[in-house]
């Protein structure tokens, strides 16, 4: 087999070394008999850390940095013609129009920046999901805490069991272009700008449900000290706060810590981790007691994604 493997990030300037990371990850655990092809979508990367992000790229694992507005304005007519919000909002969006910007290919893997991929992604490539719109994960970073799975449930209108972590999908792109996925959403979110915990994933959640291949855990393990240490991962999803480069002691940290020794930027790395001080730490614990009480909140909102399908919306594709 020789046909490309295409692999999606999107960062800024703050996340290119820890990219480093996943990309030199991947790049070690790939195999030769494949071609595979990372595309890095940013904004604000600095000439110097897009260089070294492309010197971890061999001959059959090519490295595009490439800005994410050059994409935006890409798009066709049909599509600008709806790009109703600000350019900041879409950003947050990013992965969701890659069906729209990558028409040359008809599947492809989306990776948050945040991993470390430790075996072959073409096993991730590989996998038949069939007609469905994406492959991914159960999102057990939210299993534990009840007024998350509440959330869930109560304004996303997804069964906990069936929600999603959208830091690693396989993309079904040619499915999501032929039923117009990006046209919904865009009709979603300028008509109703439903208020979300975490916005791009909620609206995939919504949207997909129904037409989700569930990928084995090993595809997406999040560190979680409530859950044992999966074995064998495949790769690895340093997901919210649980990363190795703010606190010790984190699951998965040694593999971090490999992958990050020759990945071009390891004396920023250990410079970022030494000045993860008590206050941003402090800022984290906030920031988490703010999701949840944001996650109790937002399903007595007049508008969630479940009322409005209650009602008679067309959420789910």
């Amino acid at each position: 087999m020789n046909k490309e493997i295409p692999i999606f990030f999107t960062i800024d300037n703050g996340y290119a070394p820890f990219l480093a990371v996943a990309l030199n990850s991947a790049v070690k655990n790939s195999s030769k008999d494949r071609m595979y092809h990372a595309i890095v979508l940013h904004e604000g990367v600095t000439l110097e850390n897009e260089n070294k992000l492309k010197a971890l790229a061999r001959n059959n694992f090519k490295i595009d940095v490439i800005p994410m507005k050059n994409n935006f304005d890409a798009l066709d007519d049909r599509m600008s013609n709806r790009l109703r919000c600000d350019y900041f909002t879409l950003t947050i969006y990013f992965r969701l129009f890659i069906p729209a910007m990558f028409t040359d290919y008809d599947k492809a893997v989306y990776v948050d920046s945040d991993v470390v991929i430790a075996d072959d992604i073409a096993k991730l490539f590989d996998i038949d999901i069939g007609d469905n719109f994406i492959g991914a994960c159960n999102d057990l970073s939210i299993a534990d805490v009840p007024p998350l799975v509440a959330y869930t449930e109560n304004a996303v209108g997804v069964k906990a069991h069936e929600y999603i972590n959208s830091g690693v999908l396989l993309m079904n792109l040619k499915k999501l272009r032929e039923e117009k996925f990006e046209e919904h959403f865009l009709n979603l979110l300028n008509t109703y700008h439903f208020d979300s915990i975490a916005p791009d994933q909620d609206y995939l959640n919504a949207i997909c449900n129904g037409k989700i291949h569930y990928l084995d855990k090993r595809y997406d393990a999040m560190p979680n000290n409530a859950r044992p240490v999966c074995e064998n991962p495949i790769i690895i999803h340093y997901n919210l706060f649980e990363k190795p480069w703010c606190y010790d002691g984190i699951q998965y940290e040694s593999e971090f810590w490999y992958y990050a020794e020759d990945c071009g930027f390891i004396g920023e790395i250990k410079e970022f981790k030494a000045n993860y001080n008590d206050e941003k730490k402090q800022a984290d614990k906030e920031c988490l007691e703010l999701l949840v009480k944001r996650g109790i909140e937002i399903p007595e909102n007049e508008i969630t994604f479940k009322k409005m399908n209650e009602n008679g919306v067309k959420i789910r594709l």
